[in-house]
C-alpha cells in the first residue's frame, strides 16, 4: 500500500471535504461555515470510530465478518434509550442537559458492551465462529424484544421518542456533545494506533502470540474495552449504525491485503470518511433528502455480510 493507493485517496478526501464546505455557499457564509464544519467534523469523528472499531474487533474475533452491530450492539441501544424514556418520562427525558446525557449513555453501553464482546468472544475464543455470530444474534433479538416489551408500556408519544432515537441519523448528529464526544474517542483511537505493532501480533492468533511473549488477554481486554468506547460514542452521536464499519473494514482489506494494523486502521478511516462525508453530501445536496444514507448503509452492508458468510471469507 503505497503512493499509488494513498495519493488519489486522499485527492478524494480533500475533494470531498471541499464540496461539504463550499457547494453552494450563499448567504451569512460565515455562519453556514460554522454549521458545516460542526457537522464535518461530527461525520467525521463517527466515521472514524466505526471504522477503528470494526477492524479492532475483527482482530481479536480472528475472522472478517464479525462486527460489534452483528453482535447486538445495536439492540442494546435500543433497549437503553427505552429504559431512559421509561424511567424518566417524556419531560425527563427531554430535559436531560446533552452533554451529561451522552456522558451517561456511552459509559453504560460501553461497559455493557465490553461485557458482551468479552463474555461471546471468550468463550469462542475465535474457534467456533458460528456459535459466537449464533449466540450476539440471540441477545440482539433479546434486546429487541425488551425494547418492545418496554415501548408497549409506554404512551405513543413516548414510543414515537424511542423510534425517533432507534435509527442513525446522518443528518442531524449532535454536535452539541461533539467535544465530550471527541474527549472519549480521540484517545481511544491513538492508543489503538499506538497499540498497532501489538495488534499485528494478535492477529497471529492466541498460540502464536503467547508463544512470542505477549499478554494475550491482557491485550484482548484493552482492545475490546476501545472497541466498546468508539461504538458507544458513534452510536450516540448518530444512533445504531449496522454494517457501515463491515463494508469499510473490508474495503481496506481488500485494497492493502496483509497490511499492518497501523496502516489498516488509517484506510479504513479514510474510507469510512470518504463513504460518509461523500454519500451523506449525495443524499442532502444532490438528491434533496429524498433518500437517506442509513437506509443504503444496511441494505449494502447487508449484501456484503451475506456474500462474505456464503464464500467463506471469515478469516
Amino acid at each position: 500500500m503505497g503512493a499509488r493507493l494513498w495519493l488519489p485517496l486522499s485527492a478524494l478526501l480533500a475533494l470531498v471535504i471541499a464540496l461539504w464546505l463550499f457547494q453552494g455557499l450563499s448567504g451569512n457564509t460565515a455562519f453556514v461555515l460554522t454549521l458545516r464544519a460542526k457537522k464535518l467534523a461530527a461525520l467525521a469523528l463517527v466515521a472514524a470510530s466505526v471504522a477503528i472499531a470494526t477492524v479492532l474487533f475483527q482482530t481479536v474475533a480472528q475472522n472478517r465478518i464479525l462486527t460489534p452491530s452483528i453482535m447486538g450492539f445495536d439492540a442494546l441501544y435500543g433497549l437503553v434509550q427505552s429504559l431512559a424514556l421509561a424511567t424518566l418520562g417524556i419531560s425527563g427525558f427531554a430535559a436531560l442537559p446533552a452533554g451529561p446525557k451522552f456522558l451517561i449513555e456511552t459509559a453504560l453501553m460501553a461497559g455493557l458492551a465490553a461485557a458482551l464482546f468479552g463474555m461471546l468472544l471468550g468463550r469462542a475464543r475465535g474457534a467456533d465462529i458460528g456459535r459466537t455470530i449464533l449466540s450476539g444474534v440471540i441477545l440482539g433479538i433479546l434486546f429487541r424484544a425488551g425494547s418492545v416489551l418496554v415501548m408497549r408500556m409506554l404512551d405513543p408519544n413516548a414510543n414515537a421518542v424511542v423510534q425517533s432515537v432507534s435509527f442513525a441519523n446522518f443528518s442531524r448528529p449532535s454536535v452539541e456533545t461533539l467535544s465530550h464526544a471527541a474527549g472519549l474517542a480521540v484517545p481511544a483511537m491513538a492508543l489503538a494506533f499506538w497499540l498497532g505493532p501489538r495488534l499485528d501480533v494478535l492477529a497471529l492468533g492466541r498460540e502464536r502470540a503467547l508463544s512470542l511473549g505477549l499478554p494475550h488477554r491482557r491485550l484482548v481486554v484493552l482492545t475490546l474495552g476501545l472497541v466498546a468506547v468508539l461504538t458507544a460514542t458513534a452510536t450516540a452521536l448518530v444512533g445504531p449504525i449496522a454494517f457501515f464499519g463491515l463494508i469499510v473494514a473490508g474495503l481496506a482489506q481488500s485494497l492493502a491485503p496483509g497490511a499492518r494494523h497501523r496502516r489498516l486502521l488509517a484506510l479504513a478511516a479514510a474510507l469510512a470518511l470518504v463513504g460518509l462525508v461523500g454519500g451523506q453530501w449525495a443524499f442532502e445536496r444532490v438528491l434533496g433528502l429524498k433518500a437517506t444514507l442509513s437506509v443504503v448503509l444496511e441494505c449494502g452492508g447487508g449484501l456484503l455480510f451475506l456474500i462474505l458468510l456464503m464464500r467463506g471469507k471469515i478469516r
